[in-house]
């Protein structure tokens, strides 16, 4: 039984550090890719929401896959697909091909994500909000492997970066296959007609919001944070490693430190609340600096500000739906990935001419920091 245990507990670690592998992903490869095919800002920006877009899918589909199949069906499923797609990458034709890909990549994430994080929620603690921090410490760990391994092993190579992390996902995808996993419950909690009366319930609208507008804000850095650095006349190598140590390792850092003792007796809505607060300013200033240095002690900050945020919110939906729990995160995450929809075209058709186009249009992200301090008003 405790062996059983030990596995679903590698098994979450593993499709977490996945995930955050395919987090940081679009941003490494975005340089390398803009080069190869010649694609515009408005291409990378419709690149992100077409990825997006499959995020939204994947998330939709888990939760009956889970509560029909189970959680192991959802997962191998979605880290198949992952595999896929990036196998499929390195073998790009053009814009096209780039973004039916990036939409496979996608589906699978989404299906991942929300499936991990309902796994982490079979592990029964009395500080759910610790734990949720605690497993996703792993997504930061993903997100610093990427950029790292791109621009310090590959040379910035984004079909090496592809294969090698195709190779990862398979491996992940085989412990998740012989991993005893919770059997599925048969009958799918909330149907389609439920969704409505579901957001109306605010355990679930409010943090829904909360991550609608923090997506478009995390996702936003990872996607687009090495382009701007680069327009800003840091080179490539340096913006990749300023992704990796300053903000990936920022999440890590900060996800660490909440889920330690200290923060035991503070409550989710006042860590969410300083959190929004932080992030409208450290985003602000992550995209004044020229200088390296400046340039990573403030992503740095912008990471530790925004770690707590995305594990907090699935907590409190954890906490609210004990059951069906995989179909609430799933609709929670899915709100989360419409906000990457909204401003991934925003922020690439403002770009344009990228040195100030693209630090104009990243101004979106420190603006849904100040809309989140509103939301967890709220809470």
């Amino acid at each position: 039984m405790e062996s059983s245990f030990n596995m679903l507990i590698v098994a979450a670690v593993m499709a977490i550090f996945v995930y955050g592998m395919i987090a940081a992903m679009l941003g490494s490869i975005l340089p390398d890719l803009s080069k190869r095919f010649s694609l515009t800002p408005a291409q990378n920006g419709t690149i992100a929401m077409t990825q997006a877009i499959g995020l939204v899918i994947g998330s939709l589909l888990q939760g009956p896959l889970i509560d029909l199949e189970g959680k192991k069906v959802g997962l191998v499923l979605g880290l198949g697909l992952i595999a896929l797609a990036l196998f499929l990458l390195p073998r790009s034709k053009g814009f096209s091909s780039i973004r039916l890909y990036m939409l496979i990549l996608g589906v699978g994430g989404g299906i991942i994500v929300a499936g991990a994080n309902a796994l982490v929620n079979d592990v029964k603690t009395d500080n759910p909000t610790a734990l949720f921090n605690g497993f996703n410490t792993f997504f930061g760990l993903g997100g610093i492997a990427t950029p790292f391994i791109a621009a310090n092993l590959l040379g910035g190579n984004a079909f090496r970066l592809c294969n090698l992390t195709a190779a990862l996902t398979v491996a992940t995808l085989a412990v998740h296959a012989i991993t005893p996993m919770p059997q599925p419950t048969g009958v799918v909690q909330f149907q389609l007609s439920d969704v409505p009366g579901l957001l109306a319930n605010p355990g679930l609208f409010l943090p829904a919001m909360l991550l609608f507008l923090y997506v478009a804000a995390e996702v936003g850095v990872w996607n687009w944070l090495v382009k701007h650095l680069i327009a800003q006349g840091i080179t490539e190598k340096k913006a990749l490693n300023i992704l990796s140590f300053g903000f990936a390792l920022g999440l890590l850092a900060g996800r660490l430190v909440v889920a330690t003792p200290l923060f035991n007796g503070v409550s989710a809505t006042t860590i969410l609340m300083g959190s929004s607060v932080l992030i409208a300013v450290t985003t602000y200033l992550m995209l004044q600096f020229k200088d390296a240095n400046l340039a990573w002690a403030s992503v740095f900050a912008a990471g530790v500000a925004m770690a707590p945020v995305f594990p907090t919110a699935l907590s409190l939906v954890g906490a609210k739906f004990p059951t069906g729990t995989a179909t609430a995160i799933g609709m929670a995450v899915t709100c989360g990935w419409l906000g990457l929809v909204a401003s991934s075209p925003i922020i690439g058709g403002v770009a344009g001419g990228e040195a100030t186009g693209l630090k104009k249009a990243l101004l979106l992200l420190p603006a849904a920091g100040a809309l989140m301090f509103l939301v967890t008003l709220a809470l």
